[in-house]
């Protein structure tokens, strides 16, 4: 049978691989899903991961996806290897959204597209300011962060629902809940004519490098680590835990709310309640898909933005719910989390050895082993003891 052994040494080979496979166990999955919706499950893995790449303008439908959730992941990312759990960054890509549009919506007709920059620094001040509250009652209050950041989420949401259902409102929307269209002068710059792909993929690409040298290269970022894998070791080098808890949380809200900043400014173009879209959550498995590296968050981003074009695709072409989208990145990170198992286990083929039981059942009870230092009167007296009395049997 197979069973699972505790490896010498964590192997670095799986922590590779375990993404891959995890990839792999999802689209099997993905095949039993659809045969079980009594679709063809080759036109549906064909939605999923070769739609979104077989043209110009879906490959750039798929970079404007993965920008969000590569900013927001490699903030998270800071967070995850300090050991400071924000699990709330959706509610600092809203409030990053909200600053940002705030901003947006000064601008006249005088404006010049210097207010671009004031928009995006809005929005991660935004985000840094919603992560700030988490970050002080965890620091005060010993609050734990998980529980805070996550309920900041539905306090974020409701701000939102409050501003766009009151105050800023447009008063010419036929009492739709949105704020006015943002003046152009406030738009994200495109980097191409004919596709919504603007200058936030180059903020995120160049993030991912300075992330790199942050985490990788910079004493800072050594200290964060350090208290993450260590506390007790971090501790005793005088490193600070509450400058790691208030630097790791800022960092991944400002990253958060810039995100939103730029999907508010940009393909959005103004303030309305769809502006959360998930990619908070769905940012929590890219970074941990793409093992908590800057370079690794690139690729799982990619992957998450091809599940959630593939999930729209599927609700126009196959008539499946948009939810499906959801399902997806659910069984990518329980797969993960299943795979990550190897890390530390490998699996071996053990032949199951017969139990004691077995054999006194089969030929009856087991011949207890003589001493070696009997007498052979007292090697005598017990083979009788033990020995069935076949004669008297045979009688009966």
């Amino acid at each position: 049978m197979l069973k699972l052994e505790v490896r010498p040494a964590p192997s670095r080979v799986m922590s590779v691989a375990s993404p891959l496979l995890a990839l792999v166990v999802t689209v099997v999955i993905g095949v039993v899903l659809f045969m079980l919706l009594g679709k063809d499950p080759m036109r549906g893995l064909y939605v999923f991961f070769v739609e979104p790449l077989k043209s110009w303008y879906a490959l750039s439908e798929l970079a404007m996806k993965a920008t969000p959730l590569l900013l927001i992941a490699l903030g998270l990312a800071v967070c995850f290897r300090s050991n400071v759990w924000n699990i709330g960054a959706e509610g600092q890509f809203i409030i990053g959204a909200i600053t940002a549009s705030g901003v947006a919506m000064m601008a006249d007709a005088h404006t010049g597209r210097w207010i671009v920059a004031a928009i995006l620094v809005a929005g991660a001040l935004g985000g840094m300011l919603w992560a700030g509250i988490v970050a002080l009652l965890r620091d005060k209050a010993n609050a734990s962060e998980i529980l805070v950041s996550l309920m900041l989420v539905y306090v974020a949401d409701m701000v939102l629902s409050y501003l766009v259902y009151g105050p800023w409102k447009d008063p010419a929307g036929y009492n739709f809940p949105q704020t006015i269209t943002f003046l152009d002068s406030t738009k994200i710059p495109r980097l191409f004519s004919g596709s919504r792909v603007n200058i936030g993929l180059l903020i995120a690409l160049l993030s991912v490098g300075a992330f790199w040298l942050f985490m990788s290269r910079i004493y800072a970022g050594f200290q964060l680590q350090v208290g993450g894998l260590a506390p007790a070791a971090a501790r005793y080098a005088g490193f600070s835990s509450r400058k790691a808890l208030w630097t790791a949380m800022l960092v991944s809200g400002g990253m958060a709310g810039l995100a939103g900043g730029l999907e508010a400014a940009g393909p959005l173009g103004q303030l309305t309640p769809h502006v959360p879209a998930g990619y908070g959550f769905a940012a929590i498995i890219v970074a941990f898909v793409g093992r908590l590296h800057p370079v690794g968050t690139v690729f799982s981003a990619v992957l998450m933005s091809m599940f959630y074009i593939g999930g729209e695709l599927a609700q126009s072409r196959l008539g499946l719910p948009k939810s499906l989208t959801g399902v997806f990145q659910g069984l990518l990170l329980f797969s993960l989390l299943a795979c990550d198992t190897l890390i530390h286990y490998r699996l071996r083929w053990r032949v199951a050895q017969p139990h004691p039981g077995a054999a006194a059942a089969a030929g009856g009870a087991p011949r207890p082993a003589l001493p070696p230092t009997s007498t052979d009167a007292e090697r005598a007296a017990l083979a009788t003891a033990i020995t069935p009395n076949t004669t008297a049997e045979g009688n009966a």
